[in-house]
């Protein structure tokens, strides 16, 4: 099992992001990255509220050849939960190919294309027919028969994270995607509610983001259903009930997922990330590893991951997961969480 990891441009003084791949290469297998200035999936590189880094296209294409070089696999990322009234144009479908054939050109290549738009999938696979086309977790495609209806679209998926603890459900996926010649990928460490209600708000907010910063919005309101939530704390045993994996019960999805994708492209320190998961065990504050993280929604309390019973991941990912039933993640977490000595 190897990783795909998001890239981050360096601010000045920071770790190059090239060095980090370089000292953990045998693990990563693919870098996921947006292009400077669009909208994607999370925040939009080298711009914010009307500032622009003039330097961050030259600097991301001068990563990505050294990247190229070392052998790692590069994937494109336009995965924006919206793409406004030019969703279906010729406008988006040129938008793409041009930034496709750029780097084809010069900026190390692309090997596959990350989308949550069916029109860009059309797209590429039309105009690139080389290059794969992989379906964002964003698009929550979680069962055989979501799969079934875009095959002729993507060659692999990045599973809805909602099934990640269903081994045996990610076992059927593997099944069908190894019969139909598909990809498969999980995203390990979403620090998402699990089926939260706010997915699709909240993706087209961070679609929209640019727009939303130039915009006088609504005051003293957080329009994040996670973070309103875990303001009470009878709330908090939900943040166990997620989707996320242990670093250290990783290998128990070594025969469905080759690669596992990281979310590190807004984390605050993806080295510890990575080594956590490269390593298989992590000792801190469970909450750190996730994007988004809630160590603020939880101080001065903490999630310490050495605690965790021996029983957690047989529990966890064979119950019925009706958790309004269940006290199980109520007694965990009183065992786990600890107030901070700092």
């Amino acid at each position: 099992m190897r990783f795909a990891i998001g890239y981050q441009l360096p601010d000045p003084g920071e770790e190059p992001f090239v060095d980090l791949v370089a000292e953990y290469r045998d693990h990563i297998a693919e870098v996921y990255f947006p292009w400077a200035q669009l909208p994607s999936g999370r925040s939009a590189l080298g711009g914010r509220e009307g500032c622009t880094d003039w330097t961050a296209q030259a600097r991301l294409e001068e990563d990505l050849r050294a990247l190229r070089k070392m052998g790692v696999r590069l994937d494109l990322l336009f995965n924006a939960n919206c793409f406004g009234g030019q969703a279906i144009s010729a406008w988006l479908e040129n938008q793409v190919g041009s930034r496709v054939e750029h780097l084809g050109e010069g900026g190390g290549g692309v090997d596959v294309v990350t989308t949550t738009s069916l029109a860009v999938g059309r797209t590429v696979k039309k105009h690139f027919p080389g290059i794969e086309v992989r379906a964002s977790v964003n698009m929550r495609i979680g069962t055989v028969q979501a799969m079934e209806m875009v095959a002729g679209l993507f060659d692999s998926f990045c599973v809805q994270r909602d099934y990640n603890r269903d081994l045996e459900h990610l076992h059927d996926l593997r099944s069908w995607a190894d019969r139909n010649g598909k990809g498969l990928l999980m995203l390990a460490n979403s620090g998402c509610l699990r089926l939260c209600p706010g997915q699709t708000f909240h993706d087209n907010l961070v679609a929209h983001e640019a727009e939303v910063a130039e915009t006088r919005n609504i005051a003293d309101w957080t329009p994040h259903v996670c973070w309103n939530f875990f303001r009470k704390r009878e709330n908090w045993p939900a943040v166990l009930q997620s989707t996320w994996v242990r670093p250290e019960d990783l290998w128990r999805y070594e025969k469905i997922f080759p690669v596992v994708k990281l979310a590190t492209r807004m984390h605050g320190n993806p080295r510890m990330v990575i080594h956590a998961y490269v390593n298989r065990g992590f000792r801190g504050n469970l909450l750190d590893l996730f994007e988004p993280g809630f160590s603020r929604a939880f101080a001065p309390h903490l999630v310490d991951n050495t605690r965790f019973p021996a029983d957690w991941f047989e529990k966890t990912s064979s119950c019925d997961r009706a958790c309004h039933r269940c006290d199980f993640c109520l007694k965990t977490l009183e065992q786990v969480l600890v107030e901070s000595e700092a």
